[in-house]
């Protein structure tokens, strides 16, 4: 019972109920637009600061061997360190020196409902599906994100991509009232230019942006449900996590990858184990210059 009322208070305090945060209408689901956001571009082998705990992208909150579950970095070598890479429509926005294992068109979103304890305690109030299944089964494994996966429909001037949440940040974790508000609220992160989101350089080719890697480039975005997300680049490579951890599987944490029918033979990746809960973030994220 006290449990209920702490939470019941810290979705009062973060201004986020569940009823607000979607429409029903004839059997679909409309999320709401969060307008006007600033994306920075982040990519899967990236070392932002080594010096910081959550300064490298060889990992993700959700996978701790993302760099070999994506198949190596996404981007290009050199001088031994990986680097972003203008992408082309030629190739879908693909990277040009690998062959990913997962969807090349991720993001991130402030919200890890894994390892921050305060959005872990309310992710059963505000996140829209999680009521649904398989999430809701899901809800009472502390290790298992009910974020992970899920796609988001960004759009800038006019064009439209989308993408799947593969991460969480930029800066903040518990953004709650940003993430999952219907009233178009202002990310709660105040650096890097308040950005709201990290795109991968597929999503960042395909928008147009006007910085390889920079923190002026805004978008509109908003949950989208998988039947609503139309054929295109992103879906060549979908990325999938079990429901549930299989103990008697010999890699209980394999992540699978689909590719959807007429796009080519699927492609498994060899998974990492999910990071694990460690000690809390502070509100502005771990120490160091981070923006993830």
């Amino acid at each position: 019972m006290l449990s209920a009322v702490v939470v019941l208070i810290t979705l009062l305090a973060v201004g986020v109920l569940v009823t607000s945060a979607v429409d029903r209408g004839e059997g679909e689901r409309r999320y709401p637009w969060h307008t006007d956001i600033v994306a920075t571009t982040f990519w899967v082998g990236e070392e932002f600061d080594p010096t910081a705990e959550d300064g490298s992208q060889s990992i993700s909150t959700y996978d701790d061997a993302w760099l070999l579950s994506y198949g190596g970095c996404d981007g290009v070598i050199e001088d031994g360190v990986c680097r972003t890479e203008r992408r082309s429509a030629a190739n879908g926005w693909f990277p040009t020196s690998m062959n990913p294992l997962q969807n090349p068109f991720y993001l991130d979103l402030p919200f890890d409902d894994v390892n921050d304890p305060r959005a872990a305690a309310m992710r059963a109030e505000v996140v829209p599906w999680a009521d649904e299944e398989p999430y809701a089964s899901m809800l009472d494994d502390p290790d298992t994100s009910i974020m992970k996966d899920r796609w988001v429909e960004l759009r800038r001037g006019g064009r439209t991509c989308f993408g799947q949440v593969e991460d969480a940040g930029p800066g903040r974790y518990d953004d709650a009232r940003y993430v999952f508000g219907s009233r178009d609220a202002r990310p709660t992160n105040g650096r890097f230019n308040g950005a709201g989101m990290d795109v991968s350089p597929a999503i960042n080719g395909c928008l147009g942006f006007t910085e390889l890697n920079g923190e002026d480039d805004r978008v509109d975005w908003r949950f989208v449900d998988e039947q609503d997300v139309p054929e295109g680049p992103w879906t060549r490579l979908v990325t999938t996590t079990p429901p549930q951890a299989d103990s008697t599987s010999p890699d209980p944490y394999r992540r699978e990858v689909r590719v959807r029918p007429g796009a080519g033979r699927a492609r498994r990746g060899s998974g990492g184990r999910r990071a694990r809960p460690g000690p809390p973030r502070s509100p502005e994220g771990r120490d160091g210059p981070r923006r993830h």
